[in-house]
């Protein structure tokens, strides 16, 4: 299962005078990542590295430290967490003692986790479509077995002999709800995933 952040969450830490502070926030896709790290970053530091996920989509981006030890490890981060939709951004400012490339990973990517460990999470729950066709005698229990199932939904169309449903509902619940309402319509519901 993968979980999402519900709000920001920030980190410091010094590394060798080094300081590193760590901004995460939830993002919904590139665009909301990048709008996110535009307004946090810091642009009187040394660097502001980053790293966001979601779904299958990811960037991240050293800022001028060099290549893989900042963004990647931040990105790490984000993964070794089972997280998703998140955007994490590290702000630097140089103390004056070099890191070395395995000091800027372990820096950049322990900030980084550290900042998300702290972070208030919640499960993201996968969602479902069905369509559905109800007689008119079984609307009045489909929606009492809707909410029991947390189903929201979507739209609703009468037709001659029903009602025709658009819904969405966790994909936990799928194959219940079906079973449900096939028993509460004595299998004279019509329903497409």
């Amino acid at each position: 299962m993968s979980y999402t952040l519900t709000s920001t969450a920030r980190h410091e830490s010094i590394v060798k005078r080094s300081r590193f502070i760590a901004r995460a926030g939830p993002c919904c896709d590139e665009h909301s990542a990048q709008t996110f790290i535009d307004r946090v970053r810091d642009l009187t530091a040394s660097h502001n590295c980053w790293a966001w996920k979601c779904g299958q989509q990811y960037r991240f981006d050293d800022d001028g430290e060099p290549g893989g030890t900042a963004g990647r490890p931040i990105l790490q981060a984000i993964e070794g967490q089972d997280l998703d939709n998140v955007v994490v951004l590290v702000i630097r400012h140089f103390g004056g003692v070099k890191l070395g490339t395995g000091g800027l990973i372990r820096a950049y990517g322990g900030c980084a986790a550290e900042c998300l460990r702290q972070a208030p999470t919640e499960p993201i729950i996968a969602m479902v479509r069905l369509e559905c066709r109800l007689p008119f005698e079984a609307i009045a229990l489909a929606h009492q077995l809707f909410e029991r199932h947390g189903v929201s939904k979507l739209d609703e169309r009468y037709v001659s002999d029903g009602v025709e449903l658009t819904l969405e509902l966790p994909r936990t619940s799928r194959d219940t709800l079906i079973a449900d309402l096939n028993n509460a319509t004595s299998g004279k519901a019509g329903i497409r995933s």
